[in-house]
């Protein structure tokens, strides 16, 4: 088994709380909410949201996608950090035994806070992963930030 991984980092105005609370903590109703057209559902299969706990990500059928299986290994509600694993799921096909992330939300001096994410692909076998295979994923989760971004700023009551 081999490992890649992959960083990606941004800057966000909302405040390091409110965006762990909303894609982290919330995620589970907010998600399907903001983006009916793609999620579907989100389900707790076991335990109770903390760690050891897995969720199921339903898609609709304008994903490529019909679910994913996430494990949440680590949250750490002060320092808003997630690390979770998906376990199971099309993304993962032929070539990948699972994918860990690990998602930090940390305070930037405006008041915002700077996103950084970390994947670690865990292969089959020798097989490579290169960054062009995944920029889809990417892309996709990077879009879900920026939606919930946009929702937080349009309603700063919301997880205030």
């Amino acid at each position: 088994m081999g490992v890649t991984s992959f960083k990606q980092e941004f800057a966000c105005p909302v405040a390091p709380a409110r965006m762990f609370k909303a894609l982290i903590l919330e995620s589970s109703t907010l998600i399907p909410k903001l983006v009916p057209q793609f999620i579907k559902s989100v389900d707790l299969i076991q335990g109770d949201g903390g760690a050891g706990s897995i969720e199921q990500v339903n898609f609709t059928e304008a994903s490529h996608f019909k679910y994913v299986k996430h494990r949440i290994d680590e949250l750490d509600k002060e320092n808003f950090v997630c690390k979770y694993t998906l376990i199971e799921g099309d993304p993962l096909g032929d070539k990948l035994e699972c994918i860990a992330y690990e998602v930090k939300f940390e305070a930037a001096s405006d008041g915002g806070c700077i996103c950084k994410i970390t994947s670690n692909y865990n292969t089959i076998g020798d097989v490579e992963i290169k960054e062009e295979e995944i920029k889809a994923g990417k892309d996709s989760a990077i879009g879900v930030y920026k939606v919930v971004e946009a929702y937080l700023l349009e309603n700063p009551q919301i997880y205030a």
